[in-house]
């Protein structure tokens, strides 16, 4: 859903991403015919992959987030086929294995949707960091000192 990571802010423990919206895709097939929209569970799950790339990027993939829960969700306007997207996320709190982050997605410099997500924190499985890391360098996430 990420095209691309604009900005990693570490000290200020915040991340911008971009994206654009498919200009076609089976979800738009019914939703709606004739009239097609990017789902809100997409526009979740893209705030999440924002939210997702920082909090590997604060924690230098030591650790997998997995989203737990998606708070305060609001979806406050339409995304169609071709919309530039802007995905920022800011982690605002970490600890006891979790680490919670709000985030917002704009187009054309108006909020489309933002919420509050939660991640449990894992140790990753054997040969998974490497390839989380080759795929966050893939987008523009690289660490500096890493």
């Amino acid at each position: 859903m990420i095209d691309r990571v604009a900005l990693f802010d570490e000290a200020g423990e915040r991340l911008e991403a971009h994206s654009t919206v498919p200009l076609e895709s089976p979800v738009f097939e019914g939703h709606f015919p004739g009239h097609p929209l990017m789902p809100g569970v997409l526009l979740t799950e893209t705030m999440a992959q924002a939210s997702g790339y920082l909090i590997l990027g604060l924690l230098r993939f030591t650790h997998m987030p997995f989203l737990a829960s998606v708070e305060k969700a609001k979806f406050r306007s339409f995304v169609g086929p071709g919309a530039p997207l802007v995905i920022s996320a800011a982690r605002v709190h970490q600890g006891s294995g979790y680490a919670v982050t709000r985030t917002k997605i704009a187009s054309d410099g108006k909020t489309i949707c933002d919420a509050e997500l939660m991640f449990r924190l894992l140790p990753f499985p054997d040969g998974l960091s490497a390839q989380m890391r080759a795929q966050a360098a893939d987008i523009g996430l690289v660490l500096e000192n890493a």
